[in-house]
């Protein structure tokens, strides 16, 4: 006999299947922050005034990123029986073609990226049908063909805004297992048997921290979400709870349930309304459902979860930290112990996790423990989802199993740059990261092996660098935003990341000695010796691996005054070749300063006093009279 909680979910995952798989064609819009930036929003009120005007009876819904970004927007299109197929770089004009074409059992093939016929939601596969020869298969185009996605797994292709269709996919049943099938122990040990480590950047088994917390004798207790996601270039977790936030609240419940915590508290960044906005959505259709709250599926437990919007302080994704933030005060982290398991939020034991931590857990839990070990590396498990962004034509959301080469990331999925222009480095673990060289990316991307080339692998952030990117430049960049993102509690980081930040200005303005590489290659090892939290103690790396692997760059900087990369403007002139000019005048009415004076069909001069180095006149010149 079926108990209360299971046949809630049967009754639910009825009505969510009859909307993934109509009788009618449906149409799905990402609708993300990636997509709705890129258009997709005038698509789909397009999509819906055009199905109004023609009184078409044809299923129009929203849907998460499927993690594509560059090919944004992407419209998913369903014709019953046949192949899930998603269009991209979707137009407004586009419109009427794709509601013509679905009408008729069709898509427009040209705009189609890829079919899916099956997908395995991992708790639950969808067989949307067979068809479309002339379209290539979802895992046929190299973007997705390495990428193995188990966080990923629903994002883009349920509506986020809807628990039916969660639940359709077998959403909550995890829940339901964890609560009548196992203990709160046996949750625990299929944690440690999974060796799922922390996605937040530290990698600490996540099994281990909730037996820690599991352990403490208390009357209350609290599990917290960090979703303050703040490394620049990095949008994990946004898109993760704005694609499928149900899948995060059901991993939260499954870890208070483990640790015997009651109240669950996300902590999100208030800079990403859309993600708050979907979470407080599910949050109120899990409590309507009988997820949340009282007596959750008829087992007795109950738990709630509240959200807390941050201000945007880097240094609170520290777990300290963000608990000082919680309680209304400066974000700043204390030394540790006591840690959070015995003494956290309000004084009580607290569990902090990732987003992307909790979002394995349901899996692991349907699936067992050793499944998920089975994928990635032998000490780093699993996948881990990535941002791959800057000089890279296919930027997105990419999700690897651990321990797959940097090269495969960068050239197999991320194709390499643009414009036949070599990459030189990529910086991984955001902005207290490291530069990773391109002669090292036959590297397997995992906790120890990043951490032996000086770099981290943090929340996931992947910003690639091209030839055109100045090394100096780029630590000055991530130093520069440490610094400013530095409570000032400690002595190492307040000090010494400015320190760091004023010797690589005066490289960078050609005033750099031979001394100050040795100076900040020494100041930056104590500084991470010292230093009181993880920023402090991974800021100077970005410096040191710099240092480390582009040395002869500091060196064209110090010794010839030169930037090759031609980025750093105090050693940049610009000058106008007469032999070339042919007095056109373009870079005269360019110029923002009116630096350049000549008459027409006679060669022109810049005044070098005048000349803010902002390269105006470099790029218009369609004579290559200008010399950089």
């Amino acid at each position: 006999m079926k108990a209360p909680g299971d046949k809630t979910l049967s009754s639910i995952r009825e009505k969510g299947l009859n909307k993934l798989l109509p009788k009618k064609p449906r149409l799905a819009v990402g609708m993300g922050t990636c997509g709705i930036g890129n258009g997709a929003q005038e698509v789909y009120e397009a999509l819906k005034k055009e199905l109004k005007k023609k009184k078409l009876d044809l299923f129009l819904v929203k849907t998460g990123c499927f993690g594509f970004c560059a090919e944004e927007p992407l419209v998913n299109v369903h014709i019953p029986g046949k192949p899930l197929c998603i269009l991209n770089r979707v137009t407004t004009e586009d419109v009427p073609s794709i509601i013509e074409s679905a009408v008729k059992d069709a898509v427009p093939e040209k705009k189609a990226l890829c079919k899916i016929d099956q997908w395995d939601h991992l708790t639950h596969q969808i067989d949307y049908g067979k068809g479309f020869k002339n379209i290539p298969s979802w895992d046929e185009i190299p973007f997705f063909k390495s990428q193995k996605k188990i966080v990923l797994r629903n994002c883009g292709l349920i509506n986020p805004e809807d628990i039916e269709e969660y639940i359709a996919i077998g959403g909550y049943q995890s829940l339901y297992k964890g609560l009548n099938e196992f203990s709160p122990e046996a949750i625990i040990d299929e944690i440690k048997r999974s060796k799922l480590r922390g996605r937040g950047g530290a990698g600490f088994p996540t099994g281990k921290k909730w037996e820690i917390m599991k352990q403490v004798k208390a009357d209350e207790k609290f599990v917290v979400c960090n979703a303050d996601e703040g490394d620049p270039g990095a949008f994990m977790n946004r898109n993760e709870i704005e694609s499928d936030p149900h899948m995060l609240i059901e991993g939260m419940i499954i870890s208070g349930f483990a640790m015997g915590a009651n109240q669950g508290i996300i902590y999100v960044r208030a800079e990403y309304p859309l993600a708050v906005k979907r979470l407080r959505n599910a949050i109120c259709d899990a409590g309507n459902s009988g997820m949340l709250g009282e007596n959750i599926l008829g087992s007795g437990f109950n738990f709630t979860i509240d959200i807390v919007e941050g201000a945007g302080a880097f240094v609170c994704g520290e777990e300290t930290a963000l608990i000082a933030s919680l309680e209304g005060r400066s974000g700043r982290p204390r030394p540790r112990p006591p840690f959070p398991a015995t003494k956290g939020f309000l004084g009580k034991p607290t569990n902090i996790n990732n987003v992307e931590t909790l979002c394995n857990v349901p899996v692991i839990v349907s699936n067992g423990g050793e499944w998920f070990a089975k994928t990635g590396s032998a000490n780093s498990s699993g996948t881990k989802v990535f941002s791959l962004v800057g000089k890279i034509k296919n930027t997105g959301l990419v999700e690897m199993p651990l321990g797959s080469s940097l090269g495969t990331i960068i050239y197999g999925i991320g194709g390499g740059v643009e414009g036949g222009k070599k990459i030189r480095a990529v910086q991984t673990g955001g902005p207290s990261g490291g530069c990773i060289p391109e002669k090292l990316f036959d590297t397997p991307v995992d906790y120890e092996s990043l951490s032996q080339l000086g770099a981290i692998m943090g929340s996931g952030g992947m910003v690639v660098m091209d030839e055109d990117n100045c090394m100096p430049d780029v630590a000055k960049y991530f130093t520069e935003f440490t610094t400013s993102e530095s409570c000032g509690k400690c002595v190492p980081c307040r000090e010494g990341l400015y320190q760091l930040l004023k010797i690589l200005k005066s490289i960078c303005e050609g005033k750099g000695t031979q001394e100050d590489l040795e100076k900040m290659e020494d100041l930056g090892e104590v500084i991470k010796d010292s230093a009181l939290c993880g920023l402090g103690q991974t800021g100077p790396n970005p410096v040191l691996t710099t240092i480390r692997y582009f040395k002869d760059e500091y060196e064209k900087h110090i010794k010839d005054k030169k930037c090759p990369a031609g980025i750093c403007t105090a050693l940049i002139c610009y000058s106008i070749l007469e032999e070339k000019c042919v007095g056109c005048g373009v870079c005269k009415r360019g110029c923002p300063q009116g630096a350049i004076s000549g008459e027409k069909k006679k060669p022109h001069i810049i005044d070098q006093d005048l000349c803010i180095k902002c390269g105006v006149c470099f790029e218009v010149c369609k004579f290559g009279a200008v010399k950089k």
